[in-house]
């Protein structure tokens, strides 16, 4: 029920918002998809789950999905009609920002926290940064994109390197480097911000998420190594 009204949710407001646009009939099917493709990634997350529950935390991240897609919609004709995306992209993507905070509040406040809840937030989270990226790419240049692929990069070599699938230990640097992001994006997007500082706080943004990634890659692989290690040497003890 709650994977339904997201979809439908989405439909509703992303038709309207590019309706009250006026954006081509070109991008109109192409933006829609766009925003499909984000809140429906949510929708296979809940989906797949076994029990197939929500919660109260996955309702507000379901809303951040929405917003999300509404952005990635916005973003669609405002990258190829090179007509910028405005304040509308802002107003949506701090809000799903912002609500990033609640979800994980709520989780907490209603003993509702579980690694399904968890994957389905970390996955919005780069929904979102993935979409921002996108949508910088006319203000900062396509390098920006890099930004937003790092995480599905990260996945897919899981996908290579079973290690780098097993589980980090939280920390809170990750967690500010992972805020931070979202926030450098929405500054070079935010009309009325000069360009320079807009690119400055982008650039800070993918300096500090390489160098968080790195650092991961490389716990992991040695973690790795020390487990091989440990397995080793008990197989020869034994």
């Amino acid at each position: 029920m709650d994977v339904a009204v997201a979809m439908a949710g989405f439909l509703v407001s992303g038709s309207w918002i590019l309706t009250a646009a006026g954006a081509e009939a070109t991008y109109f099917l192409g933006a829609i998809g766009a925003g499909l493709a984000v809140v429906g990634n949510a929708a296979a997350s809940v989906l797949l789950r076994r029990p197939r529950l929500t919660t109260a935390a996955d309702r507000v991240t379901l809303i951040r999905a929405v917003l999300i897609s509404c952005c990635a919609a916005i973003t669609v004709p405002a990258l190829f009609g090179g007509t910028g995306s405005g304040v509308p992209m802002v107003l949506l993507g701090a809000a799903a920002f912002l609500l990033d905070a609640v979800d994980g509040a709520v989780a907490r406040r209603f003993a509702c926290e579980s690694p399904a809840g968890g994957r389905l937030d970390v996955q919005t989270d780069a929904a979102l940064v993935l979409v921002l990226s996108c949508a910088a790419v006319p203000t900062v240049g396509p390098w920006v994109l890099a930004i937003g692929l790092m995480w599905y990069v990260f996945v897919a070599a899981g996908w290579f390197r079973p290690q780098l699938k097993r589980t980090l230990p939280v920390k809170r640097l990750r967690k500010v480097i992972g805020a931070y992001q979202p926030f450098a994006l929405l500054l070079a997007l935010m009309p009325g911000v000069p360009g320079g500082i807009g690119t400055a706080a982008v650039v800070l943004a993918f300096v500090a998420l390489v160098t968080s990634f790195g650092r991961d890659v490389v716990e992991l692989e040695q973690g790795h190594r020390k487990w091989t290690g440990r397995n080793s040497s008990t197989e020869l003890v034994n």
